[in-house]
């Protein structure tokens, strides 16, 4: 059984839609387990609206939440007991195999690494979202976490990507390419 730690606490329309897409999960799938993380009172209001299968959902409390706009090293570091911290730790001491969110972005990204730490040889981690296309998906990595990437980061960056699409999405020999993010002054590396 795969143990998903998932922040109830963030993105939008929080909890309830976190919530309902954990419920929709479980219902779907017979080879997960959810932990919910975040405030218990609240979670099990919205748990109450479900009928779920036995054992498939369990709730983690955490009494914090980080909000979007915290600036993200302060937030992992102050807000210990936040849904993101939490969930976190919970992957690092093996009581989760995975951890998701919809909250702060940046605070994922800080949390990921001081927390969880990178996979031996990552430079750095890159964020990357499944974009839907006409034909399929396509994986934007990194799409916006790193503001000066360095041309290894890059080819790191290709590679993470190519091996997610072939493996996870089952494209083989997936094209790779780069976008351009535009040519304002304020956008773009140091370099």
């Amino acid at each position: 059984m795969i143990r998903v730690a998932v922040d109830a606490m963030g993105g939008d329309n929080a909890p309830a839609e976190i919530i309902k897409g954990a419920a929709e999960a479980v219902r779907t799938r017979k080879d997960i387990q959810v932990i919910l993380v975040g405030k218990e009172d609240v979670i099990g209001e919205h748990l109450k609206n479900y009928s779920l299968p036995e054992g498939q959902i369990e709730v983690k409390g955490a009494s914090e939440v980080i909000e979007t706009e915290e600036p993200p090293v302060n937030a992992i570091r102050k807000k210990k007991d936040s849904s993101i911290v939490v969930g976190m730790n919970m992957v690092k001491a093996g009581e989760a195999d995975a951890f998701v969110s919809a909250g702060s972005s940046g605070a994922i990204l800080v949390g990921g690494q001081v927390i969880v730490g990178r996979i031996k040889g990552v430079e750095r981690p890159p964020l990357a979202p499944l974009i839907p296309t006409e034909t399929g998906v396509s994986l934007l990595i990194d799409c916006g976490a790193n503001v000066d990437a360095r041309p290894s980061h890059l080819v790191q960056f290709a590679r993470m990507g190519a091996i997610y699409m072939e493996h996870v999405v089952g494209i083989k020999n997936p094209r790779v390419a780069i976008v351009n993010i535009g040519a304002e002054e304020e956008k773009g590396n140091a370099w």
